[in-house]
């Protein structure tokens, strides 16, 4: 039985990650919403039934800047390299790997939010059959103020401020801009990109496996004891008393 492949989307407290993993779930690809502090190995540990094809650092309201901001720990960051998988980081994200990887965050006197325009300025795997300008939704007050050493800007927005970068050696990708919301032109395929072509999900989510896998979980949790399930005939709890039974 072959594996379901995975993304995992670590959570930094966006509005806009449950979205994320929609648009990926819309494409049939499995994915999983956990908290930015999860230990990797710890949880990787449960998912014998997946195989973890790649991250996304979420976007989040906070700056990295601050002492008290969320961080993805080194042992995470050390986990994925050893694993040998990408990396996304989409606004915060992206600058998290900025910032972790020796790149310079500043406050930005052109604070982006809402539609804007950007264009690229050169090759992306990440970006590909994206146009060459095209309209993104922002939404950020820290910008980028120093590459780290081999990261590729590929696009700027109309203040000249970096919108994305690809660094295939480290296999981290980023992007400013929020991909998983509709303002987005071509949103949902820069996420096919980063899924597809970049982390090789080959092996697509269907509905039967979740139900099977589901089905096992619950019986590795009860074992022989006995369930009460309350029912109020709403559609989330009917499909729970359906698993359980």
């Amino acid at each position: 039985m072959n594996k379901t492949d995975l993304i995992l989307i670590y959570d930094f407290g966006s509005q806009f990650t449950q979205l994320i993993a929609r648009r990926l779930r819309e494409l049939f690809i499995y994915c999983e919403i956990i908290p930015f502090n999860t230990d990797l190995e710890k949880y990787l540990k449960d998912k014998t039934e997946f195989n973890l094809k790649g991250v996304i650092l979420s976007g989040g309201p906070s700056s990295v800047l601050d002492k008290s901001a969320p961080k993805f720990s080194d042992k995470n960051f050390l986990a994925i390299k050893n694993l040998d998988i990408p990396i996304l980081g989409i606004c915060y994200g992206l600058q998290l790997l900025v910032y972790n990887n020796g790149g310079k965050i500043h406050k930005s006197k052109h604070r982006e939010y809402g539609h804007t325009n950007i264009k690229k300025i050169s090759k992306s795997v990440l970006l590909k059959n994206s146009k060459n300008e095209f309209i993104v939704w922002m939404s950020h007050g820290d910008s980028i103020d120093k590459m780290p050493k081999d990261f590729k800007i590929t696009s700027k927005s109309k203040n000249g401020i970096v919108s994305s970068f690809d660094c295939e050696s480290k296999k981290l990708y980023g992007l400013q801009f929020h991909p998983e919301v509709a303002h987005t032109e071509g949103g949902t395929e820069i996420l096919k990109n980063f899924a597809v072509n970049i982390c090789k999900v080959k092996n697509f989510f269907k509905p039967s496996s979740f139900i099977n896998s589901k089905v096992q979980e619950i019986k590795k949790l009860t074992g022989n004891d006995k369930v009460l399930c309350a029912l109020s005939g709403g559609v989330d709890y009917s499909v729970a008393a359906f698993l359980v039974r």
